[in-house]
């Protein structure tokens, strides 16, 4: 990897990141298909407390950025599962850090 001067902070990758992944839904989405593809209602029910409008513009942009994949099935019964790709499973570790230092440095609350 090369390393790069930045002129201006404002060019910094982790800019780009965040506006990937950095709203409220996105990386416990991403966190929530680290183990297996989910339908719509499933994933929804796991996530809680969010709007289905929100929840189902956060999937699309995800989906637009190659983060997850979106896949229709047609037979008996017609359905949509979610999966992360390969750029996708390759945020889990970040997010699993983000969680450890969370864990290691404030006390557990209640949800």
């Amino acid at each position: 990897m090369k390393d790069k001067i930045l002129t201006k902070y404002s060019d910094c990758p982790i800019k780009r990141s965040k506006s990937i992944i950095g709203s409220r839904w996105k990386p416990i989405i991403i966190y929530a298909l680290r183990n297996r593809k989910m339908r719509f209602g499933q994933l929804h029910a796991i996530i809680g407390d969010v709007s289905a409008k929100v929840f189902a513009q956060c999937l699309k942009e995800l989906e637009a950025e190659e983060i997850i994949l979106r896949e229709t099935y047609t037979d008996t019964q017609a359905h949509v599962e979610y999966s992360l790709t390969s750029k996708g499973e390759g945020l889990v570790p970040i997010i699993v850090s983000l969680l450890q230092w969370e864990w290691n440095n404030y006390e557990v609350r209640p949800v």
